[in-house]
């Protein structure tokens, strides 16, 4: 185990990035590269939290914490390693998880290959030989086999059940899960609307009791480390595991590689303990303490600009920050802000997508969605949007339409 950690370099620019300053700040001082306005400047328990615009490679720290999934991927965690940095966050033979879904293989056969357009029910191949499907897959997306019908190939799976987001630190060998959570992908109330990197979420998620969190990490986490451990790769960082809990038990519906996004800024609020520490023995690779959570739960609120996802709108002034940080229990992290230029010093503008995460903890799910919502209504720019439903579902048990916790979820690759 590496000695005392006094200063962290965390590698990001948005709301998880933040969250994980502000969590990280609590015991030692943090630099964050790139950063973005609302990071910069702040002092917790005599800790500085600051952006900068140096390059990680260039920064001195105790420990390197590498949010996005970008910079692990293009080995930013491994350049660090060959420099004697200690480092948080996969190299880039583990990062492969995120950046190339083949790598993890297929499902067994049979595939299953069908066209999206109308193909007068036959654009529909069932095969037991991988070869063959990828025969398919090429005459279709080609358009020699369907013309323009088949130019799009859709691959789906439909499962019904509630959704878990199941976070869990690797030291390369030893697990430790985090709490569970449960985000909000689509971007309208009752779920409906395009697919969002996540427009809430909250933690506890009252369905997942301890014993479950052990199930999962024993049969869908443990199993993919030691896979991972079998190709001769130390995986060091945080595993994320989407799952939805079928009535045929856990399924997987993707596994990322660093900490999800929103799920960081329910989660890390809620954590009780050193998180420098913590995250320092995971990257030196003696990962031995137990994670514990406050009893209090938490819910975070997006805020997102018009026209998100597809064309997000930026540049409009931010108002209502201070009313919203001063709700009891609210801590406003930002992700997508930028200084205004011509404007009075400090004002803010939107400057991507997802611009805020207003997160606030209270002694029940339904007093911190009550807090999150009314730091909500304090905020504004011309545009706003956001979900009125987020950790609805948790409060009120399932909507009569089946919304929120228990809605049917697709898990789809698109290829055109």
């Amino acid at each position: 185990m590496a000695g005392p950690v006094r200063t962290v370099c965390v590698v990001g620019s948005g709301g998880r990035e933040h969250a994980l300053a502000v969590v990280l700040g609590r015991t030692a001082d943090v630099v964050v590269t790139p950063g973005n306005p609302g990071i910069t400047g702040t002092t917790l328990e005599g800790h500085t939290i600051t952006s900068v615009d140096t390059p990680a490679e260039e920064i001195e720290a105790d420990l390197f914490v590498i949010g996005p999934e970008a910079p692990l991927v293009d080995g930013l965690a491994d350049r660090l390693r060959s420099s004697g940095r200690l480092v948080f966050g996969p190299g880039a033979e583990g990062a492969r998880l995120e950046g190339s879904k083949a790598f993890l293989g297929a499902l067994p056969g049979p595939w299953v290959v069908k066209t999206d357009g109308l193909a007068a029910g036959k654009g529909v191949l069932v095969t037991d030989s991988l070869a063959e499907a990828e025969a398919d897959v090429d005459a279709k997306l080609s358009g020699d086999a369907f013309g323009e019908a088949g130019r799009r190939v859709v691959v789906e799976e439909g499962l019904v059940g509630p959704e878990c987001s199941l976070l869990v630190l690797c030291d390369g060998e030893r697990l430790a899960a985090l709490a569970p959570a449960q985000d909000f992908k689509r971007r309208d109330d009752h779920d409906d609307g395009p697919n969002t990197g996540g427009m809430g979420a909250y933690s506890p998620v009252p369905s997942v009791d301890d014993a479950m969190v052990r199930r999962l990490v024993d049969s869908a986490v443990a199993p993919l480390v030691a896979a991972l451990r079998s190709r001769g790769i130390e995986y060091r960082g945080v595993l994320y595991a989407g799952l939805m809990l079928t009535p045929d038990g856990p399924k997987v519906l993707e596994f990322n590689v660093r900490f999800g996004d929103p799920e960081t800024q329910v989660l890390l609020p809620r954590y009780e303990g050193d998180l420098a520490a913590l995250l320092a023995e995971a990257a030196s690779g003696a990962l031995i303490t137990v994670p514990r959570f406050a009893p209090d739960a938490a819910v975070c609120v997006v805020l997102a600009s018009e026209g998100y996802p597809d064309a997000p709108r930026t540049g409009d002034v931010i108002t209502g920050l201070g009313d919203a940080a001063a709700v009891e229990g609210v801590t406003v992290f930002h992700a997508g802000t930028a200084l205004a230029t011509g404007a009075p010093e400090g004002t803010l503008v939107t400057a991507g997508g997802r611009v805020l995460g207003v997160t606030a903890l209270g002694p029940t799910i339904a007093d911190a969605r009550r807090r999150a919502y009314r730091a909500v209504d304090a905020i504004d720019w011309p545009g706003m949007h956001l979900r009125s439903d987020i950790a609805l579902s948790a409060t009120a048990g399932p909507a009569p339409d089946g919304s929120g916790a228990s809605t049917p979820a697709a898990k789809e690759e698109v290829s055109q």
